[in-house]
């Protein structure tokens, strides 16, 4: 799935505009499809995100079924209407499914793209909660750790909520550098793979690596 770059955090703490075009390196989140910090790199373009565990429920009719929270996280991350449809389709999630209340946070976070000046730091804290909630369900999930890392890596350092993007990165890195055998299918490896060259969150050694695991 594309998703195009429109979440600044930069308006957290001054006045920004909800359809903002910024790409990653001037804190937009999700990443801008068409946003190049590697020459000869193809742009970063998610086709979808990813997860090796077991989906959230069989019945894929669910509003909780992964496919279907990815797509109304690619509509949400484009369209502040499905950001607020989004918000309101799990707002009142109480169950204790990981990758869900992974997704719940996301929703929290592109909810603050939209709040009010008063009111984005309290959706961004509510972000931060839920995450380190479905991390601690399920640690070892890169999907979860993926979208943790896409929002914390992007927060101004002085707000003090980015203090998982060592550890995040460091997991999709070895999730990355193990494949086929870490368990993620193509796609979802290249989204991994491509969200670390091609933003500059890995070293050139580290990069050169990365390009050569096979799909």
């Amino acid at each position: 799935m594309k998703i195009r770059s429109v979440l600044v955090f930069a308006a957290i703490i001054s006045a920004g505009s909800a359809s903002s075009g910024a790409h990653l390196r001037t804190n937009a989140w999700p990443p801008n499809a068409a946003v190049r910090s590697r020459p000869g790199n193809a742009a970063l373009a998610p086709k979808a995100i990813f997860s090796t565990a077991k989906p959230a429920l069989k019945n894929v009719s669910s509003p909780y079924h992964p496919t279907n929270l990815r797509r109304h996280y690619e509509q949400a991350a484009a369209d502040k209407t499905a950001g607020e449809k989004f918000y309101k389709l799990l707002a009142d999630y109480k169950e204790h499914n990981a990758l869900v209340l992974g997704y719940k946070a996301a929703a929290e976070a592109i909810r603050a793209r939209d709040a009010s000046m008063f009111n984005k730091m309290t959706y961004v804290q509510d972000a931060a909660r839920t995450f380190e909630q479905a991390v601690s369900l399920d640690p070892q999930n890169p999907e979860i750790r993926f979208l943790r890392f896409s929002v914390e890596s992007n927060l101004p350092a002085f707000l003090g909520l980015s203090k998982h993007v060592d550890e995040d990165k460091e997991l999709l890195l070895d999730a990355a550098l193990k494949h086929p055998k870490s368990g993620l299918d193509p796609e979802a490896f290249r989204t991994m793979r491509d969200f670390l060259v091609n933003r500059g969150h890995v070293s050139d050694e580290q990069a050169q690596r990365l390009t050569k695991v096979g799909e």
